[in-house]
Order: structure tokens, then C-alpha cells, then sequence
């Protein structure tokens, strides 16, 4: 078969068409796949934002609880006098009415100043600083429970924490000229501990 001139013009520009359509085909092609690239990254993108304002959101909601639940804590030991300046007066006052209460025959004590509580372990108080004062009593006791009932009450009944360390314990006779039936003589050792926040100091 013999191709003459006219048949070569003619199929030049079908060629070039064929060309042109399979340019464009691959252009077309090219482009639907970065577009869907593109669409796939975006949509990537969106995912990680929205994962991270759910993280955000339930930081957000733990942090409020959180602080409500810390908050509740802290009025508690707030209005308990464990947070705050040392409460000499309420702790001299406590004392007093327990005396009233004769659950000892009778007791002496003496609060020493406050002082910054220095740990034997390091440890991490946070915002507040310990503060402790040393508090010695001395009983004259009918029984041991005495003893124990004295301290109870003392928990219960006095604001503050008294931490106690321990007692001596010795028996000794009954006086019966001075009135007195007691039979054992206690000397207790402890302290008063409070927690002054640092951020509420002037």
C-alpha cells in the first residue's frame, strides 16, 4: 500500500489529535492522582486535628475534675486546721475543754514555737511549706486506756493533726493525802503539723 501526500497531511492531523488526546489523557490522569493524594493527606490532616481536640477535651475535663475533687480536699484541711497558720490558741483551747472532760486524772503540756519540719527523707510538699510544733504532755493516769481515750478524744475533738511519737510509761504509788488515786505516771513526745502554702503568703 502507497501512502501519497494527501493521505500524509490527513494523517498528520489525526496523528497530532491521537497525540494531543493521549496528553491530555495523561494530564487528566496525572491530576485525578494528586488530586486523590492530596484529598488523602487533607483528610490525614483533619483526622489528626480532630484527635487532637478530643485529646485537648479529655485533658480538659480530667483537669477540671481534678480540680474540683483537690479543691474539696483542700477546704477540708483547711476548715480541719491542718492547712494554715499554726492554731496555737484552738489547739490551747482543745486542750482545755478535754480537761473538762476528766478523762485523766490530770495533765500538763507545753507547746513549743513553730518551726520548718526538715524531713530525714526528702520529699515533695509541693507548694506548701511543714511546719511543726513540739508538744510534750505529762499525765497522771488511773489505767493505760485512760491514755488511749485521752488521745482519741484528742483526734476527734481538737483541730490540727498531732503527730505522736510515743510514750514513757512507770508506775508509781497512790497518794491518797494530796487526793490523788493515780497509779502511773506518762510522758508523750509529739507535734502539731501544718501546711502553709507558700502562694497565700503576703
Amino acid at each position: 500500500m502507497k501512502l501519497s501526500r494527501s493521505d500524509l497531511a490527513l494523517m498528520q492531523w489525526s496523528l497530532l489529535a491521537v497525540s494531543a488526546s493521549a496528553l491530555l489523557s495523561a494530564a487528566f490522569l496525572y491530576g485525578s492522582s494528586q488530586y486523590a493524594a492530596q484529598s488523602q493527606q487533607d483528610r490525614r490532616n483533619a483526622q489528626s486535628r480532630l484527635d487532637d481536640a478530643r485529646r485537648h477535651l479529655a485533658s480538659a475535663q480530667e483537669d477540671r475534675e481534678n480540680m474540683a475533687a483537690y479543691a474539696e480536699k483542700y477546704m477540708t484541711l483547711t476548715n480541719s486546721g491542718i492547712i494554715g497558720d499554726g492554731q496555737r490558741l484552738d489547739w490551747m483551747e482543745g486542750l482545755e475543754r478535754l480537761r473538762q472532760q476528766h478523762l485523766v486524772a490530770s495533765f500538763s503540756y507545753n507547746i513549743a514555737p513553730q518551726k520548718t519540719h526538715v524531713p530525714v527523707l526528702p520529699i515533695d510538699s509541693g507548694d506548701f511549706d511543714i511546719q511543726y510544733s513540739e508538744m510534750s504532755l505529762a499525765f497522771e493516769l488511773r489505767h493505760e486506756g485512760q491514755l488511749l481515750n485521752f488521745f482519741s478524744a484528742l483526734r476527734e475533738q481538737v483541730k490540727g493533726h498531732y503527730q505522736l511519737e510515743g510514750c514513757t510509761l512507770q508506775r508509781q504509788n497512790s497518794d491518797e493525802n494530796a487526793g490523788i488515786a493515780s497509779s502511773l505516771r506518762a510522758e508523750c513526745r509529739g507535734g502539731w503539723i501544718t501546711l502553709k502554702n507558700r502562694s497565700a503568703q503576703p
